[in-house]
């Protein structure tokens, strides 16, 4: 594999790792390269995304390699999440806040794996509205981050504790996932914001398939 191929694989993997992020070691047993090889490409490319003037950069955090946005570009990024046209949540987030609701808690594959479609735009977004944290991080490969709902979740759907969300069915397949997200819906109904339009980016995953269609082993209604 040449040099420059490698090294737009690794920013591709970078991408779809999200914050959780992947160490030098499993980018090399993914492209099966010397990890002396992968440590070289990932050296160059953060100097390359400097010397670029990139939007993005390669951080190197206990261990684990990640995308980043600069620090200096933050006040654009919090006009963004703070949008007045981006208030109310999509389907997208609403669906996935359910998921973390009942099953926190969770990590972002679990989500993915339940939803059948990417999560990872919908957890950023719940995230910057305080709505999911992270809340640990789980015992298994690469350490993925646990989320869990917020107190400011509580306080944003009226609800004085997680015992007043409707009886769970544990989201047992994606038919369950519809109806349990329904049954938030109703408990919900009335206290989400409705001023502005829902977050756009989110409406559509980002697999760009449409919220509607991606419960693939239902009947076609």
């Amino acid at each position: 594999m040449d040099f420059p191929k490698l090294k737009s694989i690794i920013e591709g993997l970078l991408f779809l790792s999200g914050e959780e992020g992947l160490s030098i070691k499993q980018i090399a047993e993914i492209v099966d390269q010397r990890v002396e090889l992968v440590s070289d490409a990932v050296e160059e490319m953060i100097a390359d995304f400097v010397n670029q003037g990139r939007g993005v950069q390669i951080l190197k955090i206990a261990g684990v390699v990640q995308l980043g946005t600069l620090p200096e570009h933050a006040a654009y990024f919090e006009k963004l999440a703070y949008s007045p046209a981006r208030t109310s949540l999509s389907q997208a987030a609403l669906e996935t806040l359910a998921i973390v609701a009942y099953r926190q808690p969770i990590t972002r594959v679990e989500i993915e794996e339940i939803r059948g479609v990417k999560s990872e735009r919908a957890i950023h977004t719940l995230v910057n509205k305080d709505l999911i944290e992270e809340v640990g991080r789980a015992e298994a490969i690469g350490r993925p981050i646990l989320y869990g709902t917020t107190k400011s979740f509580l306080d944003y759907f009226g609800l004085s504790s997680l015992k007043d969300l409707p009886e769970p069915g544990l989201f047992e397949d994606s038919e369950n996932l519809e109806e349990e997200t329904q049954m938030l819906f109703n408990k919900l109904d009335g206290q989400q914001l409705d001023s502005g339009s829902t977050d756009e980016n989110d409406v559509d995953d980002e697999n760009g398939e449409n919220n509607h269609e991606v419960y693939d082993e239902k009947p076609d209604s």
